[in-house]
């Protein structure tokens, strides 16, 4: 028997994927949660063998629980649900070493055969995540611009931004400038949508 701890943030979404996972013979849930910040404290009680793990979870994301999992609890097999074919989060759970990655809108009987791939040892990329990390490129920008651009992400101003990192305003202008013309934004805030949606903040 296969042991599930199933973290999903949306109740109708749970419920029908505890639902279809019931009827699997050989996969038994032993924990949900809607939260994560639940996860970490769920997987030690429960110990599953296969935490299944949205990445989009309020209060802490998937990707931080799944990293947590990683560094205290290794065994454990994760497998990340998205809603989203974005890229870059592929990338980021990928260097986390989750064992699993899988859209929501899979056809059901995926969800259980990942749940046993990921058990047997094997690792599981959803095709079109897979496809669309290949054709996404590497981020154009520095380590320094990255963090300019996180910060305005965040809702700093350039004064702001330059306080932080004992920058002058100018230079931050300056940054901003090239990080809109390397990303052909329109403007910062087009810069910031098209970073995050490749999964580069």
């Amino acid at each position: 028997m296969i042991r599930v701890l199933l973290a999903e943030d949306m109740h109708m979404v749970r419920g029908a994927l505890i639902a279809l996972l019931k009827l699997e013979q050989d996969i038994e849930i032993v924990a949900e949660v809607d939260t994560g910040d639940k996860i970490i404290p769920m997987v030690a009680k429960h110990r599953p063998d296969v935490a299944v793990i949205d990445i989009d979870m309020p209060v802490m994301d998937g990707l931080t629980a799944a990293d947590e999992i990683r560094e205290k609890m290794p065994e454990i097999r994760i497998l990340m649900l998205t809603s989203l074919a974005r890229p870059g989060t592929l990338r980021r759970a990928l260097s986390l070493r989750v064992d699993g990655f899988l859209l929501k809108d899979a056809p059901p009987d995926q969800l259980a055969d990942a749940i046993r791939d990921v058990m047997a040892g094997k690792r599981v990329v959803d095709s079109q995540l897979a496809l669309a990390a290949w054709d996404s490129g590497a981020c154009p920008l520095t380590d320094r611009e990255l963090g300019v651009l996180k910060l305005a992400a965040k809702g700093a101003d350039a004064a702001e931004i330059a306080k932080s990192l004992s920058l002058s305003v100018g230079t931050v202008r300056n940054y901003l400038t090239t990080i809109i013309t390397k990303l052909n934004a329109r403007n910062r805030i087009d810069a910031i949508r098209i970073a995050d949606d490749a999964g580069w903040l």
